[in-house]
């Protein structure tokens, strides 16, 4: 396989974003996507952003804009080398520099997006390293590619999407079903119409209510308050990992998306950091203690793989539910009630978060068993499911991983059969 050196600035137009005006009210709150660093760590496509802009805020940094499908690479700090596709016109802030209006018939324009996604070391070490590492656009546009013939190209990003798109695809795949369970959740424990013993909605149909001071609210006869801390479905996980042999991966939160999980570092029990220090179990609930920090674990029998390969952070802080109330305290631990009670208690002088006394201010229903044990047998199979998938796509990540490298190394071709 023979191929050829280019450099990014042969291969198409490259652009450093620029922020419009924050005072000028007009430029803000459109439907014009304006990416920033944290857009780059979601997936391969940014669909949406956290900030959008106005027509008169696009025109106002016009020269800095780009349109079409276009590769966004993170070129400060520790986003270097975080990498995305949009495809449409849209801006960036000055942290990230794109290539747009891509030469097509020289280059596959995933081809680029996969290849950088291997290069992540490299941008840093030819980076500007001050205190803050930053690859200006002059350096960037002369990052030289390796670009084999353009069928080739073809090939390597036939394999590598069908990969990224069955990932999509079981992205949402489980977003669906956890919005199926976040509805009935919803309804059951909110609103508590949960079927009763006619199967018709309980509160609606005349059940009995009683009022309960700590809720301020009325809750079914038989139902109980507890907290976090303190209640007869969960009992919070100590710190503390049993001693094993070879190696772990040790998961902190950084490593844990909404639908994903990294491979983390590998370490052995003897070397690795005080934090690497919780221990992962079958019917357990994970979450992220720091504020604003979405971050959960939820590892049901199907997650045994996880279960037996991991290890912790001490960032995380674990439930240990029974089989029976596993899927009820996952759910909860899912709503948006539990992260804003969660934010409210977290205190810190520079990183805010909770710990396991806070727990104490974070009230849950407990429903009665029959409730309790309905839920469970409906939604085991959802959660099993749920997992299987976040496995299948772990693994699939992993394969990923392990081809990337090879491929664009020409350690391994892929034939024209």
């Amino acid at each position: 396989m023979t191929s050829k050196k280019v450099m990014f600035k042969q291969i198409g137009k490259i652009v450093t974003g620029k922020t419009p005006a924050t005072d000028n009210l007009n430029f803000w709150n459109g439907e014009i996507l304006f990416i920033s660093p944290t857009d780059l760590h979601v997936n391969m496509w940014v669909k949406d952003t956290q900030r959008k802009i106005t027509e008169r805020g696009l025109n106002s940094i016009r020269a800095n804009a780009i349109s079409g499908l276009s590769i966004l690479v993170g070129c400060i700090g520790w986003d270097m080398g975080n990498v995305a596709i949009v495809n449409g016109v849209c801006a960036t802030n000055q942290q990230i520099n794109s290539i747009t209006e891509i030469k097509t018939e020289l280059v596959n324009p995933y081809y680029v997006y996969y290849w950088l996604k291997n290069k992540k070391d490299y941008l840093f070490k030819i980076s500007n390293v001050t205190r803050t590492p930053i690859l200006k656009k002059s350096l960037f546009e002369e990052v030289e590619i390796n670009l084999p013939d353009k069928q080739y190209q073809d090939r390597v990003v036939r394999l590598l999407k069908n990969i990224d798109n069955t990932i999509e695809n079981n992205v949402a795949i489980i977003d669906k079903l956890r919005l199926v369970v976040k509805t009935i959740y919803d309804y059951w424990f909110l609103q508590f119409e949960f079927p009763n013993e006619e199967g018709n909605p309980y509160k609606s149909s005349g059940g009995k209510m009683v009022w309960n001071e700590e809720l301020q609210r009325e809750i079914p006869e038989g139902w109980k308050v507890g907290n976090l801390s303190n209640n007869e479905l969960t009992k919070i996980i100590k710190p503390g990992v049993d001693k094993f042999e070879g190696t772990k991966n040790y998961l902190e939160t950084a490593d844990v998306t909404e639908s994903n999980y990294t491979k983390g570092e590998e370490v052995t029990f003897e070397n690795r950091a005080s934090r690497a220090n919780m221990q992962p179990t079958k019917n357990s609930v994970w979450f992220a203690k720091m504020k604003d920090s979405v971050k959960h674990l939820l590892l049901n029998e199907e997650m045994q793989p996880l279960i037996e390969r991991s290890i912790f952070s001490t960032g995380f802080l674990g439930l240990q539910c029974s089989s029976d109330s596993f899927e009820y305290i996952a759910t909860y631990i899912k709503s948006e009630y539990f992260e804003k009670a969660k934010n409210k208690l977290a205190h810190g002088a520079t990183q805010q978060a909770i710990n396991n006394s806070d727990l104490r201010g974070i009230k849950i229903v407990i429903p009665c068993d029959e409730v309790l044990m309905e839920f469970h047998k409906r939604f085991k199979s959802i959660y099993s499911l749920i997992s299987k998938k976040t496995i299948e796509n772990k693994e699939l990540i992993d394969m990923k991983d392990f081809l990337l490298p090879l491929l664009m190394n020409g350690q391994v071709t892929i034939s024209k059969n």
